[in-house]
């Protein structure tokens, strides 16, 4: 891996910065793998090959990768593949905000989601979560994994930056993991060090400045913005606090960082370097607002629709109610907890939302069809069947493929491996009716087979 002498040289006053070391872990072949779980689903399937990474609850390292595409526990939304360093947000927040309080949260720059479903594990049931992406594909993908998460209080929406100044002191917590330049990610992704350049660094930092102006008007009083970047440019990160400070009323969070995690302290924000710890190249700093006005929610102006008498007791067959409201959009019913429902109101006139809550299923004359997004949740009813499937059968179904199970049930139920939800299934008489969505589906062929 040749680095371009250029990025080299921009690195040398920059905090913890060793050139011979950082070249020659770039050079190193080894590979970190690391996984977080979802406190909600899962204890640890990896227990064999798996140590605990140091600053967050629910990370490990794993010593050897799996094949997570051939491993249903991982499409059940048990755990999720994510990069060490990220996940010091979690120090972040627990330093910063108290997370035992209801807290209106915005993850910005969403996509993929491993931000934004870490912040979801770290909320109290009665905060809300807004995950942001503004270009559609990735917008897309950021709602499976929300979806396969399995939580309810989660909006995603597809807005630009600016789009959220008209939420004038709306949010306590602010995360802004802003698209940067890349270098942090040259050992998983050697084809960005033929796209780094110092012009790009530049238009990543004005870029990266506009998105924290756009998006300031947004943070309450005493609200917390986190800014990172998986950058090593000092233009992008250290360059971008102290434009920061200067040009708005907010002043640095200082954490308390454990030596023996070898995380650099930089002018305010936090390096990691991956020839001093076992993760890729990272910067994250914390600020609190120090100015703001109390605003006054707009009033509510959408209609929002409600599931009648009649048809909740459809519904009610499948899902667990108690402290939900079930909004009508056309035929498709969405579950939303009762508290937000004023509060999803005033972001449906504000933003582009492109889902909510759990979407539960359709209504069909007089006849309720679960949709997957429920399967995925935590909101099913105890009474809905369900039928285990072994490893194989579970790969099948996540395939799509024909297979057969022997059970004595029939019609609609939950496919489920070592008692984790899969997706949905019909049986009937002489064939099994698979609604695994098709496009979640494993394309690859195991070896082998």
């Amino acid at each position: 891996m040749q680095l371009p002498s250029a990025f080299l040289a921009s690195l040398k006053e920059a905090n913890g910065f060793h050139q011979e070391a950082f070249e020659h872990v770039h050079a190193s072949v080894e590979a970190v793998t690391s996984i977080r779980l979802n406190p909600a689903k899962s204890f640890n399937p990896f227990p064999e090959i798996s140590t605990p990474i140091p600053w967050t609850m629910q990370g490990f390292y794993l010593s050897q990768r799996p094949s997570f595409t051939f491993d249903p526990l991982f499409h059940a939304g048990c755990y999720y593949v994510q990069e060490p360093s990220s996940m010091f947000l979690e120090q972040v927040l627990k330093q910063s905000v108290d997370l035992s309080k209801p807290i209106r949260a915005l993850d910005l720059c969403a996509a993929p989601g491993g931000k934004s479903t870490h912040l979801q594990s770290l909320l109290s049931a009665e905060s809300l979560l807004v995950a942001n992406e503004v270009i559609k594909s990735r917008a897309g993908i950021l709602k499976d994994n929300i979806i396969k998460w399995g939580s309810a209080n989660v909006v995603v929406t597809q807005n630009d930056p600016q789009d959220f100044s008209k939420l004038e002191n709306y949010f306590d917590v602010i995360v802004v993991d802003a698209p940067c330049s890349g270098s942090g990610l040259f050992r998983r992704d050697a084809d960005a060090i033929q796209e780094w350049s110092e012009n790009n660094v530049t238009h990543c930092s004005l870029r990266q400045q506009r998105i924290l102006a756009d998006v300031w008007p947004a943070l309450k009083e005493n609200g917390v913005l986190i800014y990172a970047t998986c950058s090593f440019s000092i233009a992008e990160n250290e360059a971008n606090v102290k434009w920061l400070k200067n040009n708005f009323n907010a002043t640095s969070i200082e954490l308390n960082v454990p030596t023996q995690w070898n995380i650099i302290a930089s002018d305010s924000g936090y390096r990691f370097w991956p020839h001093l710890l076992k993760g890729e190249g990272f910067f994250i700093a914390a600020f609190r607002k120090q100015d703001g006005r109390e605003v006054s929610p707009k009033k509510m102006k959408r209609n929002i629709e409600k599931a009648s008498k009649h048809e909740m007791n459809s519904i009610a067959n499948w899902i667990q109610t108690e402290q939900l409201s079930f909004i009508k959009n056309n035929q498709t019913v969405y579950a939303w907890p009762e508290i937000f429902v004023d509060e999803l109101s005033i972001l449906l006139q504000q933003l582009k939302i492109i889902y909510s809550g759990v979407l539960a299923g359709e209504l069909l004359r007089d006849k309720f069809i679960p949709d997957h997004a429920l399967a995925m949740s935590l909101l099913v009813s105890k009474n809905v069947k369900k039928v285990s499937l072994h490893k194989e059968q579970a790969i099948a179904y996540l395939q799509r493929k024909n297979f057969s199970c022997n059970t004595n049930e029939k019609g609609w139920v939950l496919a489920s491996y070592q008692e984790k939800h899969l997706g949905w299934m019909n049986i009937l008489p002489n064939r099994i009716n698979n609604y695994y969505p098709k496009e979640l589906r494993i394309l690859k062929e195991r070896e082998g087979n």
